[in-house]
């Protein structure tokens, strides 16, 4: 069914160009959603600078508090609906699709949490002279507008986690979701909408011209600027922003795991594949590069093999798919290249190394490729593990530092003075003992390091960084 949605910017008029929404997996319709012009992205800033410059438009505690519990009771009404539309449009199986939908739900609800417990601080008087017969005290106030651009890989939650934290706070928020995958920002936008939230807080538009979406992100009357995409598009923005405005910057990386001889192979392995293969291997710390004693590489690949090749990969709207599409076929085109590049250098194919359609490629692991091919230096961003045997630990975890990306990284042992070593010396934000590299809760920190990111991810850091505090210092004579 094609549906059509709504230009989400009150007062913009629509001019008449569409962007055509396919499913990743048949390249089938899905929907229509109106593309924003100049003029439409000149309506959103002045919306939202309008209602952030008049106070007394400012929503309380109360009302946000209101709007985002009322949000998520509506989307758990519509869970199977959300689920079904993330699957389609962004190709992540249906079984994930609901996970995320669910994290999605419990990060509106964090929002909620984070806002209750939320407080300013006394600041120390009366210490000296200086300081006599005074109280200080902060207050937490909204940063200001909020542009928020997003990836097409998790289409609900990364939207919740941009959007969700803005609303907490108060601040207005104009949202360009990835022109893959709008639709799901778009529902979540209208049920802020439905659940009391003023149109003119959250707005949504998707642009199709650069200079469009670089005005937008580069006006002056930004307060904080939210990116999760690729890290040439985000340091280009970066670099671009207007003097004052604040952001936070996810991209991507190319995950280490580091194994012991010590760990438990058969508890360990359905994990590291898992986090390989998920969503197509299709997030930013999923895990690429497997560094394993020489004893054991090779038994390490063919279990992480044996996994892949059982994996049920196929439409993602379908119960018993565990694998959907890569987003686009021409990415389907550059894994098969990077993966072809890699073999004809020497890299051994353990398993898959083949296309399977216009759309999907296989579940692989390759060993030892090269230090210098593509699949061992550039996030491969598909369902391929690279396995590289080692003789000594301090050679494998030096080059799972080589690279100019660190987020999460993994270490795998039975022995903790390994697993405390590793990470010690790992460059990463995060590491991971005895699970996958892309273990995440959404009130965790999670930061991208180097050119993976800047400043920090999860729901009560976002919620800090859309804040500022405050100070008021009141003279009296009865202090």
């Amino acid at each position: 069914m094609n549906e059509e949605f709504p230009l989400l910017v009150p007062g913009a008029t629509v001019t008449g160009d569409q962007l055509t929404v396919t499913a990743p997996w048949d390249q089938t319709l899905i929907a229509e959603v109106p593309v924003a012009d100049a003029q439409v992205v000149e309506q959103a800033m002045a919306n939202a600078q309008r209602l952030f410059k008049n106070r007394d438009l400012w929503l309380s505690a109360g009302k946000r508090i209101e709007v985002l519990e009322k949000a998520a009771a509506i989307m758990q009404e519509r869970f199977e609906l959300l689920a079904l539309e993330a699957a389609r449009e962004g190709g992540k199986p249906l079984i994930d699709s609901r996970v995320e939908v669910a994290r999605a739900i419990d990060g509106v609800k964090n929002c909620v949490e984070c806002l209750r417990a939320d407080s300013g601080r006394e600041i120390p008087m009366g210490l000296n002279a200086a300081s006599e017969h005074r109280l200080a005290f902060t207050r937490k106030e909204p940063i200001g507008v909020v542009v928020a651009v997003s990836a097409f890989n998790h289409p609900l939650n990364l939207i919740v986690h941009q959007v969700a934290p803005a609303v907490a706070t108060g601040c207005p928020v104009i949202v360009k979701p990835a022109e893959d995958t709008p639709l799901s920002c778009f529902r979540f936008i209208q049920i802020l909408h439905e659940a009391g939230l003023p149109a003119d807080y959250a707005q949504a538009l998707v642009v199709q011209d650069l200079a469009v979406a670089e005005q937008l992100v580069t006006d002056t009357r930004v307060g904080f600027f939210s990116f999760i995409g690729s890290a040439k598009i985000g340091w280009m923005l970066r670099s671009k922003l207007a003097p004052g405005a604040r952001c936070a910057l996810e991209h991507g990386g190319a995950a280490p795991v580091i194994i012991d001889q010590s760990a438990d192979l058969d508890d360990t392995m359905p994990l590291i594949a898992k986090g390989g293969f998920y969503h197509a291997g299709q997030v930013c710390v999923s895990v690429q590069r497997v560094y394993a004693p020489r004893a054991i590489a090779a038994d390490v690949a063919a279990r992480l093999a044996k996994i892949g090749e059982q994996l049920t990969i196929g439409d993602p709207t379908l119960e018993s798919t565990e694998v959907g599409p890569l987003i686009r076929t021409r990415e389907v085109d550059r894994v098969a290249e990077w993966v072809d590049e890699a073999i004809a250098a020497g890299a051994e194919c353990i398993s898959g190394g083949k296309r399977l359609s216009d759309s999907s490629y296989s579940a692989t692991v390759l060993l030892d490729p090269p230090m210098d091919a593509r699949v061992s230096e550039l996030e491969i961003f598909g369902p391929v593990i690279c396995v590289y045997s080692y003789d000594d630990v301090n050679e494998a975890i030096a080059q799972a530092n080589a690279l100019p990306f660190a987020f999460q990284a993994s270490v795998l042992t039975g022995n903790l003075d390994f697993a405390l070593r590793c990470n010690r010396r790992l460059d990463a934000a995060a590491v991971i003992i005895n699970d996958h590299t892309a273990f995440r809760v959404d009130w965790m920190p999670f930061a991208g390091l180097r050119q993976s990111g800047y400043g920090v991810g999860g729901i009560p850091y976002t919620i800090e960084d859309m804040q500022i505090e405050k100070l008021t210092v009141i003279r009296s004579a009865e202090l």
